[in-house]
């Protein structure tokens, strides 16, 4: 049942979502694993779910998309024996994930990636000089932070702040997250018609600026009114939690406001 300690979890694609999860009707057995994960500095209701058993049926432990990410970015940055536990714990759900089949191991693998590359870069004297569209541009970021506040209608809302020069001109950008449609994870951040060169240069500035960082280029939405807008996705959120600023609070955004 057991391998280096660890529980035999199942790994597996449910609806297209991954499940990591440990059952059982033993209830010291289900202790046991929450207290191992917990020793690992997981933490209950952030990182991993449990469930005790009641009445007959199983009982389980659930680990969060969050919890593996986690569990990843530890066994890289962690210290000591919860670093040690990390890494065991990544390589374990790694071979339960092959075995699962080819999906789920690239599923559980695109995931332990990104939560090792959380943290690695900081945004503060980024600097790279790229080529987006045939065009050449210098980005130079001089400092970057995320805040959670929440809408008039209460609404949980992200903002990460980038200050940062784009072909030598300075700008104050605010790219505003929330939760439409089904659950899904948008950004948004409006040109500005006052920056030199106007909207149009602004919106070419603010989305070079975007793909150099995350790797992903952004939309540009340009309305009847006039106005246009920068879209991004949840996978220019995987790019921007890359960098030491802003990962924490995109994870924490993530976790209160779940969903993809």
């Amino acid at each position: 049942m057991l391998k280096e300690g660890w529980p035999k979890y199942g790994v597996r694609l449910k609806e297209g979502a991954l499940e990591i999860k440990f059952g059982s009707t033993d209830p010291d057995s289900i202790q046991q694993v929450a207290q191992r994960l917990k020793e690992m500095r997981l933490e209950e209701g952030r990182h991993f779910s449990v469930k005790m058993p009641e009445g007959g049926e199983a009982g389980y432990v659930y680990i969060l998309k969050e919890g593996l990410a986690y569990a990843a970015w530890l066994s890289v940055y962690g210290s000591g024996r919860q670093k040690e536990l990390a890494a065991e714990f990544v390589k374990y759900i790694l071979e339960r994930a092959r075995e699962a089949g080819e999906e789920v191991y690239e599923k559980v693998r695109e995931i332990i990636e990104e939560g090792m590359l959380r943290g690695s870069l900081t945004l503060k004297g980024f600097e790279k000089e790229v080529e987006v569209d045939g065009r050449r541009h210098v980005v130079k970021v001089i400092d970057g932070s995320a805040e959670l506040d929440e809408s008039r209608s209460g609404k949980k809302l992200l903002r990460i702040k980038i200050t940062a020069e784009v072909d030598g001109v300075r700008s104050d950008y605010t790219i505003t997250y929330g939760r439409y449609g089904r659950n899904m994870a948008l950004g948004f951040a409006a040109a500005s018609a006052k920056a030199p060169g106007g909207k149009e240069a602004d919106a070419e500035r603010l989305s070079a600026l975007i793909e150099t960082l995350t790797g992903r280029k952004p939309k540009i939405i340009k309305r009847s009114d006039g106005q246009i807008v920068i879209e991004c996705g949840r996978e220019h959120l995987d790019g921007f939690m890359r960098y030491a600023e802003l990962a924490d609070t995109i994870a924490k955004w993530l976790e209160e406001t779940k969903g993809r």
